[in-house]
């Protein structure tokens, strides 16, 4: 049976991310676990270090999320790939089943969740394009490791949406009804949360344009098996 790196990027994510690592420590599908701490200023470090079996990267500096999991997948040594937020609540072991199961047996080349707390849009077409848990191949990604290092912040989901959809690749969405994450106005309050989602925003246009977006919407939902 093929292996399975779990890698979760992290910055300041201190008081949530011993709830994600709760759910995939033990997990019998999972080869190893890494956390890619991105320059933290709390004690996201010193969490994640508490659990034995969990292998801690440390940027010296805040660099993003894009450039924190390609660092990740670097040092990941699995055919398969599971991304996951640091900054989930309400994940468990059968929901991290979930994603792994359809790529580990065959039935998908990639899965990405779809939360309970997704916006009322993607739930109504019943894809969230944009979530950053996903379980793919890292073949797929092999030859775009420099471009992914490089890229905007948050560009890495647009960016990995385009290489699934160029290669006809079939995709299933799992949904995590129970699932959701920590918005941006509740770690950081409500001005600087806006910030941070509207900065968010544009790096996924820096990365794909408005139009490449819906296109990817379209395109995914067609491939979806």
């Amino acid at each position: 049976m093929e292996s399975v790196s779990c890698i979760i990027p992290a910055y300041n994510e201190g008081t949530r991310i011993a709830e994600v690592l709760s759910a995939v420590v033990h997990h019998s599908l999972l080869e190893e676990i890494i956390v890619v701490d991105d320059g933290s200023t709390d004690e996201t470090q010193a969490v994640a270090k508490r659990f034995s079996n969990v292998r801690v990267l440390v940027q010296s500096t805040n660099t993003g999320k894009s450039a924190a999991i390609c660092a990740g997948i670097l040092e990941s040594t699995s055919q398969l790939l599971l991304f996951l937020d640091a900054d989930l609540v309400g994940l468990t072991q059968p929901d991290v089943s979930a994603l792994i199961v359809p790529v580990l047996g065959g039935e998908a080349d990639a899965t990405i969740s779809l939360r309970g707390d997704a916006l009322l849009p993607w739930r109504a077409i019943g894809l969230d394009y944009l979530s950053g848990e996903r379980v793919l191949r890292r073949d797929f990604l092999a030859e775009h490791l420099d471009a992914i290092a490089h890229l905007p912040g948050f560009g890495l989901e647009s960016y990995i949406n385009q290489i699934l959809i160029e290669h006809n690749l079939r995709v299933k969405v799992v949904r995590w009804a129970q699932v959701g994450h920590t918005y941006k106005s509740r770690k950081h309050g409500i001005w600087k949360g806006i910030a941070g989602e509207a900065r968010m925003l544009m790096n996924i246009v820096e990365t794909t344009s408005v139009a490449q977006n819906a296109h990817q919407i379209v395109e995914m939902r067609r491939h979806r098996v």
